[in-house]
């Protein structure tokens, strides 16, 4: 059975796709043959690594990558994870579904807070709900999302 080819789209690539990207590496590889990518790639938020390293999943490896290196790519699925990339997710080739699943924005959450361990609280929830959303794929998609 081929994976399911999917990319995971925000506007920097540096945190919730990120994120999405290494939940899904680790725990549905066998399925899923993932890749993320940004409208306007800023680097990976540090923030992102350490709580992600917390749950046991290492991203430090990941690149934020600007998404017209996968212009001629053809996914399955292209899921936006905020809205500006919703809002602006070109076309695809071969016919990808494209749809929207949203998270709150860690760093901008953060903002409001003084201290490091308030801050990572924040990323820490958005990490904790991506898991939960790609914990329901590949099931999710075809039910929820044709």
């Amino acid at each position: 059975m081929d994976k399911l080819k999917i990319l995971f789209l925000c506007t920097g690539n540096s945190c919730r796709s990120q994120m999405a990207e290494g939940w899904t590496r680790h725990l549905k590889e066998d399925f899923i043959d993932v890749y993320s990518a940004g409208i306007d790639p800023q680097g990976i938020d540090p923030h992102a690594v350490t709580v992600m390293a917390e749950a046991g999943v290492d991203i430090t490896d990941g690149k934020a990558q600007h998404l017209n290196k996968f212009k001629n790519k053809p996914f399955d699925y292209v899921i936006t994870v905020c809205g500006h990339a919703h809002e602006t997710c070109p076309r695809f080739p071969g016919g990808s579904k494209i749809i929207h699943v949203g998270f709150d924005d860690p760093p901008e959450m953060a903002k409001q807070y003084e201290t490091r361990e308030e801050k990572l609280d924040c990323y820490r929830k958005i990490r904790d709900e991506i898991k939960a959303y790609i914990l329901t794929l590949p099931c999710s998609l075809n039910i929820f999302h044709r």
